[in-house]
């Protein structure tokens, strides 16, 4: 072929490199027209590639002319990148461009758990009566769990009452402890009376779950040591704290029953939410509900604890689930441990 043909041919391959792109509509097609006039198998490659078969006069003819076709495409595509990613980025800012006149976004707040607030509500309650809030170890010695509120070794109180025990450096029998009530010999070893205390914590038991009840579940214990305490203070914080939590026409009723470490003792329980006392499904008819259990302490409990034997007081125990559920209606306990988000959004 004459170097004129291949001139005119070289020509004819820049106009159409140039024509597409110019055309190319954005980044992703111009680099494909880059390819496929600049690529190995573009016709400007070959015509390349076929110089070493050329007398030297035709090859400085075509060579030179191959390398102003090749810089012209090169020129013009970096152009049409520029343009390309100028408009690209345009477009994109366009896109993403935030309104600073419009309002925020108000992002969702989260509410605490109802186990929470009921605690927090107890604790105001009882702290407003002038009574401290204390914590103690849930991993609890057996004399402490057991012993000292004179539940000895052969009690059969102990059956229920076996959790798990942690492997210890000692002989002692470290277990998770099943109520609070630990704490208040804890306590009573560590101050003088008067002793006025809430203790707040989780506590284990041998149960099998179920719509009332849990293995492990929250528990306030209450204690109150002072000379001259009786069964009729025990009544009245009871029913003040009932009252502050449950209503001002809230009432309380005191019926024997027996704990190892108080003595008397008695479980208390407050009126029916739904009916007010006058019987309904929901308390089987007797208009009341079972809250808690109290009692006078036990001698030996003072005992244990190194205490005068004049001394008086009274303890309680509550679980912070059975109080949520009397007070929210809720019918199973399972349900504030199960991360529900329609059950928990409920609560707002």
């Amino acid at each position: 072929m004459e170097s004129t043909e291949i001139v005119q041919q070289l020509d004819d391959i820049r106009r159409a490199a140039l024509a597409s792109i110019s055309g190319s509509p954005d980044t992703a097609s111009l680099e494909e027209a880059r390819v496929a006039h600049l690529g190995r198998k573009s016709k400007l490659s070959k015509v390349s590639s076929s110089l070493r078969e050329m007398s030297d006069a035709d090859r400085r003819v075509v060579g030179k002319t191959v390398n102003e076709v090749r810089a012209a495409i090169e020129d013009a595509i970096s152009s049409r990148l520029a343009d390309l990613t100028s408009a690209e980025r345009a477009g994109r800012l366009e896109r993403e461009r935030v309104d600073v006149t419009l309002p925020g976004r108000k992002p969702e707040l989260g509410l605490p758990n109802p186990l929470t607030s009921v605690l927090d509500d107890v604790l105001d309650a009882f702290v407003g009566l002038g009574y401290r809030v204390v914590e103690g170890p849930e991993v609890e010695t057996d004399y402490y769990n057991f012993q000292a509120l004179n539940i000895p070794e052969d009690h059969p109180a102990r059956s229920m009452w076996d959790t798990v025990y942690v492997q210890g450096e000692t002989d002692e029998l470290p277990l998770f402890r099943t109520h609070t009530s630990p704490m208040q010999v804890r306590m009573m070893e560590k101050e003088p009376p008067p002793v006025y205390v809430v203790v707040p914590g989780r506590v284990a038991r041998r149960e099998t779950p179920d719509a009332k009840h849990l293995a492990s579940f929250m528990q306030i214990e209450g204690l109150a040591v002072d000379y001259g305490i009786s069964m009729a203070d025990l009544a009245g914080t009871l029913e003040a704290f009932a009252r502050e939590v449950f209503g001002a026409s809230q009432k309380v009723r005191l019926r024997p029953s027996y704990f190892p470490f108080t003595e008397p003792s008695a479980e208390v329980d407050v009126l029916c939410f739904n009916c007010g006392g006058s019987g309904c499904r929901s308390c089987g008819r007797e208009g009341w509900i079972e809250l808690l259990g109290a009692g006078m302490v036990h001698p030996n409990v003072f005992k244990a604890a190194g205490y005068p034997p004049d001394i008086t007081g009274f303890a309680f125990g509550v679980g912070i689930e059975r109080i949520a559920m009397a007070r929210y209606g809720v019918e199973d306990i399972r349900w504030f441990y199960e991360n529900d988000l329609e059950f928990l959004e409920s609560f707002r």
